[in-house]
């Protein structure tokens, strides 16, 4: 096709659009506009931070098994796998009136409001269904609740992407623009953490929403009705704005038929960039993958081993309520840290001589940090030992102090493991002439792979050893350290000018 020089239209000066329409090469928006499709991400991480850091306690309020709890977790990592390529691959192609990104954005959210329904009213719907108060298991409500998690985790993958991509065609190719709008995007989700695990740090907020008080659901489960009814209204507001106020130009099927013939399936591509990669992208999956081994117990289980093991409650309990809660209080400092050092990853790994050592020492951290789990948990037992269980639900300040540190300390790892595994893929399939977003789309699977595996064996993993979280943190700092080793001495070295074309922004976990 040939490209015809840009006309002036009086009537869409500002309309920015993503597309390139008659020939005519789009202009990238106004910077206003993509900070309200960025702002999106508050609302979708402020939801993800409930998940992580109250569901699954609440999922052994309703009776499942600490053994059986991290098998729910499987979800979010399949559906990273199928969901987020479907959805991309689809919105790419989309002839919709009202755009190509939009219909996602809000089929997302509109999905969201019904898993936190859900989940939220969990236990009162399944009561109503006949669930016996009086058991321990309650296993209509736990359907529910899985039923409502799984299509959470879907919408959550559904909002994510288009999102990305939407910010992507609000860019329209200008490298700068792009660089911009992803940091906002990255910006907008530390905001969405910190506020997240905030509103799940106070034990009160159900009183804003006194109707959330009922037979089948006690205190624990009305804060979580109402920290999610403050995520849907955040959400839905955030979304209903960018979707009203920025605007997409649609691609026609005649503009598509081209592409048609040339693209293949999402998942034929993915497979044929596997057959294509080179070693260096094979040793930062390899270390990618193991570094996600220590990573996603930690994720699954912080909270509750908060309050399991630090405050010694059970599940309903008082004092395990009351560990959950500090628990969310010590992973909005996580964010915060992880915020803050974000900004100092690129003149850290100048520091240190290259951010592929600079991974390798986090994780050395990251190790230790978690091996600290058990010093921790063994210093609250003996407390809890010597005073008879009077400390059950009130640890000493020293335990409490200790638990702070390790999930603030946590925070600068973290910020590593969003950037650096993902700039050194780009750097990579630069180097060998492999396309960008194909190798980004492989390096996922180093992700949510390990995931999976976590989340089917570590529940039984952990009931070897009598219960408890410790087991599986222990092969966490194991697959830490092994991560930070392979990272120092099997990734290539990268040239000072590769690393400084790379962005280093700390993205999220999803």
């Amino acid at each position: 096709m040939e490209v015809k020089s840009p006309t002036k239209n009086n009537n869409n000066n500002d309309k920015g659009s993503s597309f390139e329409v008659d020939g005519v090469q789009p202009t990238p928006s106004p910077i206003r506009k993509m900070i309200a499709v960025a702002s999106i991400a508050t609302g979708v991480q402020f939801g993800w931070a409930l998940q992580l850091s109250l569901l699954t306690p609440y999922s052994q309020t309703l009776g499942v098994p600490h053994v059986w709890s991290s098998f729910i977790w499987l979800c979010g990592p399949i559906s990273g796998l199928l969901v987020q390529p479907i959805v991309g691959y689809y919105s790419d192609r989309s002839t919709s009136r009202f755009g190509r990104r939009r219909p996602f954005i809000l089929s997302g959210a509109l999905a969201v409001a019904v898993s936190v329904f859900l989940i939220g009213y969990a236990a009162d719907l399944g009561h109503s269904m006949g669930d016996d108060l009086s058991k321990k298991t309650r296993p209509r409500a736990v359907a529910i609740f899985v039923v409502g998690f799984w299509i959470l985790d879907v919408a959550n993958n559904m909002l994510q992407g288009p999102c990305r991509a939407f910010l992507a065609d609000l860019a329209a190719g200008d490298e700068k623009k792009t660089r911009t709008a992803m940091s906002f995007f990255s910006f907008f989700m530390a905001v969405g953490s910190i506020l997240g695990y905030a509103a799940g740090s106070f034990g009160k907020l159900h009183k804003i929403f006194p109707f959330t008080e009922t037979v089948a659901c006690n205190v624990f489960c009305q804060n979580l009705k109402t920290c999610f009814f403050f995520s849907i209204l955040l959400l839905i507001f955030l979304a209903s704005f960018a979707l009203i106020y920025v605007k997409e130009t649609p691609k026609t099927k005649l503009e598509l038929k081209d592409d048609d013939d040339k693209q293949v399936s999402c998942f034929g591509e993915l497979f044929h960039a596997l057959k294509e990669l080179k070693r260096p992208m094979w040793i930062l999956m390899l270390v990618t993958a193991v570094n996600w081994i220590a990573w996603f117990p930690f994720f699954l289980f912080d909270t509750d081993w908060m309050g399991r093991e630090v405050y010694g409650g059970a599940p309903g309990e008082k004092a395990y309520d009351t560990g959950v809660r500090v628990g969310s209080l010590g992973l909005m400092l996580n964010s915060v840290v992880l915020g803050l050092m974000s900004l100092a990853v690129e003149p850290l790994g100048r520091m240190v001589g290259g951010i592929k050592r600079l991974w390798g020492i986090v994780n050395f951290i990251l190790a230790i940090c978690l091996a600290m789990t058990v010093l921790i948990t063994k210093v609250a037992e003996h407390d809890r030992h010597m005073t008879g269980g009077a400390t059950v639900g009130h640890p000493s300040e020293g335990v409490k102090a200790g638990a702070m540190i390790f999930f603030a300390v946590l925070g600068i790892p973290l910020a590593i493991t969003f950037s650096v595994p993902f700039a050194l893929a780009s750097i990579y399939s630069s180097a060998s002439g492999a396309g960008q977003g194909l190798s980004l789309g492989v390096l996922n699977l180093a992700i949510v792979i390990p995931q999976m595996l976590v989340s089917a064996l570590n529940g039984p993993w952990d009931a070897l050893f009598g219960g408890g979280n410790l087991p599986a943190f222990v092969v966490g700092a194991v697959a830490a350290a092994v991560s930070a080793v392979l990272a120092i001495v099997l990734l290539p070295s990268v040239k000072p000018d590769d690393e400084a074309k790379v962005k280093l922004a700390a993205g999220g976990f999803h």
